[in-house]
């Protein structure tokens, strides 16, 4: 099979928002506790934090974490988590049915994601609480000092503000699941609200509202229609949420699931401009997809666990090849949607349907999924180009005129290069692309690299070196075009320098 793409270095859909390879850690199962924290263990700083942990998260070069949920934040009361560790309560947590002990709170998350050299995106309960916790933890956060909460943050060992510019207002507030489940209404205007209130507290900063919990809730649309119309001047970002799932055991269906957010992205861009319009605004909202992944290999298990465990096993997808193309792709469709996706966070980040995994007591070890995510973060910076990508399709069940190519083009000014990462979905069969720079001169290859050759069931829970970036050989330049072979079933990742 042939494949085409062609850009122009003039064409740009737009520069990349670093916070689009963002991550999540809640207060989930393992994530925290026996994840990124472990005293005891033998890399365990002085807070108690895994430093092989920090390492292996230090490769993603991860710019964001949402924290601390999720689920977990309609139920939280923030106040638990700060003062001294002995005295801090310990609490049923409803969403997951565990305990939370606490132990790790706010000050401690923020040493970590300073170490981590990551920033973090703060979540507000807005399910059993509102807008008066909001302020007072924005005030605690950011405030210089002189204030009752500022000062408070002092006295438990933090004299600078934590400068905190993300936060997100509530999550998933439209689901029946969530603590505090709300109408849109309702939402709209506690969130129109607590908007006005933070940024008077702090202008700086930015916040997100909640979109749709899925593309498939039957008031998709009609809530974030209603949301914005309340809220619309006050916030700056919509969430969008989605999950993958391959039950069915249809690989070619499954790896064409990224049109699915690609269809989720371009919708969920037109409610806001539609509201945009109405309002006769000269703001535009953008996009924070703060939570995507692979999550249905742990379903059975958690169906079967008993309530009220600390940091019992929860979520705890094996991913194995199949996962890691899809994950591919869907990084690809973020960075074409760059334009309107300014942030968005992989969930999560460690042993919850993580690239992560740590064993107590032991090692740290990387899922499938990690490699494409690592090298589209750390590669995949500068502007998206537009390109045209001509070549064969297929249908699935659920998709018709699936481009067996899924694949991006990036331009980095600052560092002379161009980036491509591509996806061959096809199971049998290579591509030959011949890919045509405009505008570029003197490319030559800096490296091109490929997971490929692995059955598509492969994970590396028994043997955690299974799967590895090879070279690719293949590729050749002359002149502005770049040609090559991309096998079945691949990832690709080729870097040009001119």
């Amino acid at each position: 099979m042939k494949a085409k793409i062609s850009t122009h270095k003039n064409q740009t859909v737009s520069k990349i928002d670093p916070r689009i390879y963002g991550s999540f850690i809640e207060h989930l199962g393992r994530a925290v506790y026996e994840g990124i924290y472990e005293p005891g263990h033998p890399t365990a700083n002085e807070q108690g934090f895994r430093q092989d942990v920090i390492d292996v998260i230090t490769e993603l070069n991860v710019p964001l974490v949402r924290y601390p949920g999720g689920n977990f934040v309609s139920g939280f009361k923030w106040e638990d988590s700060i003062g001294p560790r002995e005295e801090r309560p310990k609490r049923l947590e409803l969403a997951w049915k565990s305990i939370e002990t606490n132990e790790v709170g706010l000050h401690e998350f923020m040493e970590w994601s300073r170490e981590s050299n990551t920033e973090v995106n703060m979540a507000v309960n807005l399910g059993t609480r509102g807008i008066d916790a909001a302020r007072n933890l924005l005030e605690y956060c950011n405030h210089p000092g002189g204030t009752y909460w500022s000062d408070l943050r002092k006295e438990n060992g933090d004299e600078a503000p934590f400068n905190i510019k993300t936060w997100c207002l509530g999550n998933e507030m439209d689901g029946p699941w969530q603590i505090g489940a709300k109408t849109a209404d309702e939402y709209g205007r506690l969130a129109e609200e607590t908007a006005k209130v933070m940024k008077l507290v702090d202008d700086s900063i930015e916040v997100v509202v909640c979109g749709s919990s899925s593309s498939k809730m039957p008031t998709f649309g009609e809530w974030e229609y209603t949301v914005l119309d309340h809220s619309y001047e006050s916030v700056d970002f919509l969430s969008l949420h989605l999950y993958w799932e391959n039950f069915e055991n249809d690989l070619p269906n499954y790896l064409a699931k990224s049109v699915e957010m690609d269809r989720f992205i371009k919708d969920v861009a037109a409610i806001c401009d539609s509201v945009k319009a109405k309002k006769g605004s000269d703001k535009q909202i953008n996009l924070s997809f703060d939570e995507w992944n692979v999550w249905y290999h742990s379903k059975d298990a958690d169906a079967k666990r008993e309530p009220w465990d600390i940091a019992p096993p929860l979520l705890e997808d094996i991913y194995n090849f199949e996962d890691a193309l899809l994950v591919g792709c869907g990084l690809i469709t973020l960075l074409n949607n760059a334009d309107r996706v300014k942030i968005a966070c992989l969930a999560q980040l460690v042993n919850v349907i993580a690239p992560i995994m740590t064993v107590k007591d032991g090692e740290v070890w990387k899922q499938p999924t990690f490699y494409p995510f690592m090298q589209a973060s750390n590669f995949g910076r500068g502007k998206v180009l537009s390109a045209m990508n001509e070549g064969p399709t297929y249908d699935s069940v659920e998709f018709k005129d699936v481009p067996y190519l899924e694949s991006t083009v990036i331009h980095n000014e600052e560092n002379n290069e161009v980036v491509i990462f591509a996806v061959n979905r096809s199971e049998d069969s290579s591509l030959t692309i011949n890919t045509v720079l405009e505008g570029f001169e003197n490319l030559s290859i800096i490296e091109a690299t490929e997971l490929a050759d692995y059955d598509p069931k492969l994970t590396t829970q028994e043997k955690h070196d299974a799967m590895e970036l090879k070279k690719n050989d293949r590729i050749e330049v002359d002149g502005i075009t770049v040609s090559g072979q991309l096998k079945p079933l691949s990832w690709n990742m080729i870097r040009l320098a001119y």
